[in-house]
């Protein structure tokens, strides 16, 4: 089975570039926050002043 440990900077290709990783990573994290509540707060608008 697959080591499920975590990786470190030490563990990657000296070619990847770590902090740009993270840095994506991140954004990625905040997209999907953002892209679940908007369409959330959204339905429930809707609930509210239509029903």
């Amino acid at each position: 089975m697959a080591d499920k440990g975590s990786t470190q900077a030490a563990d990657w290709h000296p070619d990847m570039d770590f902090q740009e990783h993270e840095r994506t990573y991140e954004g990625f994290l905040v997209f999907a926050k953002w892209g679940v509540i908007v369409p959330c707060v959204i339905l429930i608008g809707m609930a509210y002043f239509l029903v």
